[in-house]
């Protein structure tokens, strides 16, 4: 059995991290000691670490929570599960493109910027009025 101290420096999840899953139901809250401390089993340092690594790869809480309650049926098919990583997936891939769109106008206003004073700067100015960009990237 696991302090909260001792889970958290094996799994690298921080405390407050570790009582937030509790509190969302992601990780049972754990047993008690004599002294009250709270005692975590091998299997829910493995759901933590799942849940850390869920949490990585940018999937949300509703996702994790329905990836878990999969996990819970081995005899089930893996359609849902595949569902759950693709839809992440194309949604990684739509923040890369916003993230390209960035760096591009970025790019440009901070090239586009000659003046020596504040009151010329072109990046402040961009920064202050839309149209000066080249490209919608909202």
């Amino acid at each position: 059995m696991l302090t909260i101290g001792d889970l958290s420096k094996t799994t690298g999840v921080k405390v407050p991290t570790i009582r937030y899953y509790e509190q969302m139901g992601l990780l049972s809250h754990s047993e008690r000691s004599e002294g009250n401390q709270r005692r975590y089993s091998k299997g829910e340092r493995e759901r933590l670490s799942f849940i850390k690594h869920a949490r990585e790869l940018g999937l949300t809480i509703d996702a994790i929570r329905e990836l878990i309650d999969l996990s819970q049926h081995p005899e089930k098919p893996c359609a849902e599960a595949d569902r759950i990583a693709a839809q992440q997936l194309f949604t990684v891939r739509e923040k890369i493109e916003r993230l390209k769109k960035l760096e591009v106008e970025l790019e440009r206003i901070t090239t586009h910027c000659h003046s020596n004073h504040v009151r010329d700067c072109y990046v402040i100015q961009a920064l202050a009025n839309h149209d000066l960009c080249s490209t919608d990237h909202e």
